[in-house]
């Protein structure tokens, strides 16, 4: 479990699936994401439960501290496919948009995989559209590289969600004494 100052990023919950189906059904929310099925967004649960177990680490359950309530994920996942990098990602419900929520989990997730992973670097991906989580990616100090930019794979050939853009960031060196 993480703490920030709002927040828990925590291992996912049976008592989430109902707040993440009801994020899948919210347009705002799926405006750069495949739609879901009741079925599709259970098992992405299943599929968190699954990854934090065998590899302690995954997009967490987010939740405000203040009113417990779920409010979505942040966190990293490990490496597969089509990336063989750690990433970085969240989705945020529409009614905590805006309020900073989404970077104070991201940078408490980085500093989490500093301080926890031998890794150099984690990326994130996103739709090339989604210009509110590109943006959050470059204030994370993430650096666009257009050259690994790709067509996300599980998605048709000419699905406008296909393209898909690549930041990175790299570990931060180590502060002089």
């Amino acid at each position: 479990m993480i703490e920030t100052a709002r927040l828990i990023l925590r291992p996912w919950r049976d008592a989430d699936r109902e707040p993440f189906w009801a994020m899948a059904c919210d347009p705002r929310v799926m405006e750069y994401l495949p739609p879901l099925t009741r079925v599709q967004s259970d098992a992405a649960v299943d599929r968190m439960i699954a990854t934090e177990r065998e590899h302690g680490h995954v997009f967490w359950a987010l939740e405000r501290k203040a009113e417990g309530d779920f409010i979505g994920f942040c966190g990293i996942l490990p490496p597969r496919s089509p990336i063989f990098e750690h990433e970085i990602g969240w989705r945020l419900a529409h009614h905590a948009w805006g309020q900073g929520l989404a970077r104070e989990a991201a940078e408490a997730s980085l500093a989490w995989v500093w301080a926890k992973l031998p890794v150099l670097a984690v990326m994130a991906i996103t739709n090339l559209s989604n210009t509110r989580s590109w943006g959050l990616m470059e204030r994370l100090g993430m650096t666009r590289y257009p050259d690994e930019d790709f067509d996300h794979p599980d998605l048709a050939e000419g699905d406008p969600l296909r393209p898909h853009i690549l930041y990175r960031v790299h570990r931060p060196e180590p502060k002089a004494a």
